[in-house]
């Protein structure tokens, strides 16, 4: 009995090891796809984690294009998905820290909010991307701000706007 307790307790700690080492940060360069996006984002990196199984999580966006960053923290705010059109609900929430330029991106994504958030479908490489912006406005009611539509641009080796940075495909 001791010696199968033990056993599992070994096994487990070795596939919770193993997750953690098969995690891996990956920057994934996205072009704007339509007007407002390239009004309000133009182009963007994404530092997205991937784990053992697949799952992706968001940990920062980058501005291709010019200087600017920001980074996202996981969430689970109620009423978030509710003001997201019906088909594109189900994606993740991230709310954006004010860090940085996380509070200018929140600003110029949902003007007049006191917070916003992103929801993010599953991020694939090769994929185009939807991000839908959701602001919390003082009078307490949550409202769909915008929808930012990306095409994939390819994959960077490490974060942009350092010297000799390219995508590895477009």
């Amino acid at each position: 009995m001791k010696r199968s307790v033990l056993a599992g307790l070994i096994s487990t700690a070795i596939v919770g090891t193993a997750g953690t080492a098969m995690a891996d940060v990956r920057y994934l360069a996205f072009d704007a796809d339509d007007r407002t996006t390239q009004a309000l984002t133009r182009g963007i990196t994404l530092e997205v984690e991937r784990g053992l199984f697949g799952a992706t999580r968001l940990r920062g966006l980058y501005s291709t294009s010019s200087r600017g960053s920001a980074t996202f923290k996981a969430a689970s705010v109620a009423g978030v998905q509710d003001v997201v059109p019906a088909q594109e609900r189900g994606g993740s929430i991230y709310a954006i820290e004010p860090q940085g330029d996380g509070r200018a991106l929140s600003r110029a994504l949902c003007p007049g909010s006191e917070e916003a958030w992103l929801v993010v479908g599953r991020v694939r490489s090769g994929r185009p991307l939807t991000i839908h912006a959701v602001g919390h406005w003082p009078d307490g009611r949550k409202r769909h701000c915008v929808a930012l539509n990306y095409r994939y641009r390819g994959e960077w080796a490490r974060l942009p706007n350092a010297t000799g940075d390219m995508p590895l495909d477009r």
